[in-house]
């Protein structure tokens, strides 16, 4: 997200002496992506935060594949997902590719003897259920029910639950996660057609600074493996630090629906975007206000891309028996729409209190063993009539 922000001290000029008080010196970080090319941020460390005194345990992470190459509708009751209590173990991915893996979460406790990283992907985490804290070496985020939350690869972080029923939606993206082009100016400014605004971004605050020598585990993901490795300073040792790269929280709710005399296309439903999948956020609205249009979406075919819809709350007035935390997966090869008398249901109808996330990915999703325990396997024989 291109808006600058500062938290904490920083020296005139990037690259010079930064002294500290008792005349030592403070230790600057490049945070950065795509090489020297991508947004970045620089930071300023009570020590180099290079000092890492081992490395112990590695376990795979790595999705255990059921359906690798995959045709069949499903739908995932992702509430079926059990609770742990254990932030990193909580997470399931049920369908991934090469480009992204979709995760769901129900972490019972808040992280409190480690701090995790990973190192090869943007997260996006959406709050399902569930409030708290997300904690970075950045600064602090405080998240509710509906907020998306985009910590960018390479953030060390903790998360922070208010209570134990929590649920998370979360899509793991191996390119990097941007707000959509077509509503930036060239400044990188969101325009005035787009539907949300840069007053709707929360960035980080309340700075934490830590100045403490001791054994901190940082559980570091990489390419499907889970490190464990042991920091010799706390890794929250930033006492300021200024850029483009960063965390940040965006409200679905905060969402602005475009609508129309007729039914508007999905990408108008669009939030981020990468060079591999988009995020769709399908909120409460107006339907379409032409004397004779169908509120319902129209068929269309999945040529190009699978579609993976999670439902949030409300109707969801084009499926049939479906609740709140299921998830439905139509891949590319097949057309699909509305369920058999949702169209017909629709006619009339004047809004929809309907609460969605949509990622659409440009190549094939495969299901994992983790969905197919959670998945109906009938869903696809849902549109007989």
């Amino acid at each position: 997200m291109p808006i600058y922000h500062q938290l904490g001290k920083i020296p005139h000029k990037r690259h010079t002496t930064f002294k500290k008080p008792d005349g030592s010196y403070y230790y600057e970080e490049l945070f950065g992506t795509i090489g020297f090319d991508g947004m970045s941020s620089l930071l300023y460390h009570e020590h180099r935060p290079t000092q890492v005194k081992e490395i112990m345990n590695k376990r795979s992470v790595a999705p255990k594949i059921a359906r690798e190459n995959n045709i069949q509708s499903y739908r995932l009751r992702g509430f079926q997902i059990r609770p742990e209590d254990d932030y990193l173990d909580s997470r399931k991915p049920v369908l991934v590719n090469s480009d992204v893996s979709i995760i769901l979460a129900a972490p019972r406790k808040s992280v409190r003897d480690y701090f995790y990283k990973n190192t090869d992907a943007d997260e996006l985490i959406f709050v399902h259920k569930g409030s708290g804290k997300l904690r970075t070496f950045m600064g602090n985020i405080d998240f509710k029910y509906g907020d998306y939350l985009l910590v960018p690869r390479g953030m060390i972080y903790i998360m922070d639950f208010d209570t134990e029923d929590n649920r998370l939606f979360i899509v793991e993206s191996n390119r990097p996660i941007y707000t959509p082009k077509r509503y930036r100016n060239w400044f990188g400014q969101l325009l005035e057609h787009s539907p949300f605004c840069e007053r709707d971004i929360r960035r980080p605050s309340e700075l934490e600074t830590y100045d403490n020598k001791g054994d901190f585990i940082v559980k570091v993901k990489k390419q499907g493996d889970l490190f464990d490795m042991v920091y010799a300073r706390h890794p929250f040792s930033v006492v300021g630090w200024d850029g483009y790269n960063y965390p940040y929280a965006f409200s679905i709710h905060d969402f602005e629906p475009i609508t129309g005399r007729v039914h508007q296309p999905p990408p108008v439903h669009q939030t981020f975007e990468t060079d591999a999948f988009v995020v769709c956020s399908f909120v409460p609205r107006l339907y379409d206000y032409h004397p004779e249009s169908i509120p319902a979406p129209y068929n269309h075919s999945n040529i190009d891309s699978d579609e993976v819809l999670y439902y949030v709350d409300g109707d969801f007035m084009s499926r049939n028996d479906i609740e709140a935390g299921h998830i439905s997966l139509h891949p590319a090869g097949i057309p699909h729409g509305p369920h058999p008398g949702a169209m017909e249901r629709s006619l009339g109808k004047k809004d929809t209190q309907e609460l969605a996330v949509m990622v659409d990915t440009f190549k094939p999703l495969m299901v994992t063993e983790e969905a197919m325990a959670i998945a109906d396997e009938s869903y696809y024989r849902s549109w007989l009539e």
